[in-house]
């Protein structure tokens, strides 16, 4: 028999072995402080390394050692799967949501699945393709609106027309397996009771597509999803992602549904946890979506992202202070910031002077952290192999795109991260937010 140990031990161990593994990193890096000093004065010396390297290692031994700890409880064979309706806001995705829809006409659920679909504005031949689907099958709704009133006033007036207890998001370029709807709605159902939400696990779709898509495809089924699974393992995942995530529809309401907001998702799951919510993760409820194919739109979406994190700090300032296992994650989307403009002002200039023969920033102490970051690959690897494998799915070959997540994805993302926190910060217009959603 294995020995069980209680989730509040398992963070107590984890954030031990965490904080000893930040206190040896300084301890070790104490001459690095004193040279790096000499050139940049140490009240720049000490914010770099802290933030390159100290805070970062921090993060990485603390979600290596979760995921070692990590026993995720099965699905309870009892359960009664209620009837669900999975909502769909669809905006110019004529070429992907037929296929979309088929995924759900597919889905192995045991329970009843309503469908609404809701048409914001779109330009293109959606309206067409959904209406036509819906007229061959009972259970779509389809709500046309004629002029675009933005994706959470769209997802607000679908929730109008909601009639069940529960009810899934879903994006309209998202492909399901066919378990995807059946493990979401299980893994919710075998959670605590306190549990309002369900984030699913979504993974890139398009990923042989070019060079960023090949890329982003190891941050989804390496970085996301592992985080996800930490949190969920915590009591509170971050994100419920409006891509394929389930929500009470009763708490959806209480909270007045989805806000105006550029990252509407983030901010509504934020106030599920300032409610005293919980809310999960699925990690085997697999969705398959489209994730950007250029720079340009990469760009955007990440960008987006980063403003929706500063959104929800704003919108949930008492969040922060919650004595829960979950708030440690708060603080963690606290430090991005300052690990953003670390990176972005310190670390790719150090490669730069590297070149040149000066190890003051990317030196022999900082490369003695990479052991950390490959372990913390490795570990992510195979839990995620190991599901792979019991869902019948297979880790295709991907060596390049690994090989530039690792080593050169930061270059790409921690400087548009850092653009979109200056965004909101400052408050700039958010009349692009439409034309951001178009290329992404």
């Amino acid at each position: 028999m294995a020995l069980y140990i209680q989730v509040k031990y398992k963070f107590l161990i984890v954030l031990t072995v965490a904080s000893c593994w930040a206190a040896l990193s300084v301890w070790v890096s104490l001459p690095w402080y004193q040279e790096l000093s000499e050139y940049i004065g140490v009240v720049a010396s000490v914010y770099l390394i802290t933030f390159i390297a100290i805070v970062p290692g921090f993060i990485n031994a603390f979600v290596v050692s979760s995921l070692m700890m990590d026993k995720r409880q099965s699905i309870r064979a009892d359960c009664i799967y209620p009837p669900i309706t999975v909502l769909i806001v669809a905006y110019n995705k004529a070429t992907t949501v037929a296929a979309t829809l088929t995924s759900l006409f597919k889905q192995q659920y045991p329970g009843d699945i309503q469908i609404i679909v809701v048409n914001d504005g779109s330009t293109d031949d959606t309206a067409d393709v959904v209406s036509k689907m819906a007229q061959q099958r009972t259970n779509i709704k389809f709500i046309d609106i004629k002029k675009s009133i933005g994706k959470a006033s769209a997802l607000n007036c679908g929730l109008k027309e909601c009639n069940t207890n529960f009810l899934i998001t879903l994006d309209a370029d998202t492909y399901l397996l066919r378990s995807a709807v059946h493990r979401l709605v299980g893994r919710y159902l075998s959670d605590p009771p306190n549990t309002r939400a369900v984030a699913g696990e979504v993974l890139i779709r398009n990923s042989r597509e070019n060079w960023i898509t090949k890329a982003q495809e190891w941050d989804y089924f390496l970085g996301i999803a592992s985080i996800k699974r930490v949190q969920s393992l915590y009591q509170g995942t971050l994100v419920a992602q409006g891509t394929f995530s389930l929500y009470d529809r009763r708490t959806l309401v209480e909270l007045g549904g989805w806000p105006d907001r550029v990252g509407e998702d983030i901010v509504l799951t934020w106030k599920l946890l300032q409610a005293g919510y919980r809310v999960g993760h699925a990690q085997n409820a697999c969705a398959f979506t489209n994730a950007p194919n250029t720079f340009r739109k990469f760009f955007y979406q990440r960008k987006r992202w980063s403003r929706g994190v500063m959104e929800a700090f704003k919108e949930n300032p008492k969040l922060p202070f919650k004595a829960r296992m979950s708030t440690l994650y708060i603080w963690w989307n606290a430090m991005f910031p300052f690990m953003d403009i670390a990176y972005t002002v310190g670390f790719l200039p150090g490669i730069i002077l590297a070149c040149l023969g000066k190890f003051w920033i990317l030196g022999p102490i900082l490369m003695s952290l990479l052991p950390l970051t490959i372990l913390l690959t490795g570990v992510m690897y195979n839990r995620n192999k190991a599901m792979f494998e019991e869902e019948n799915l297979e880790v295709r070959s991907n060596a390049f795109g690994l090989f530039f997540y690792i080593f050169a994805y930061g270059l790409l993302l921690q400087p548009v991260c850092l653009l979109g926190y200056i965004v909101e910060l400052f408050r700039f217009s958010r009349v692009v937010q439409r034309s951001e959603e178009i290329v992404t």
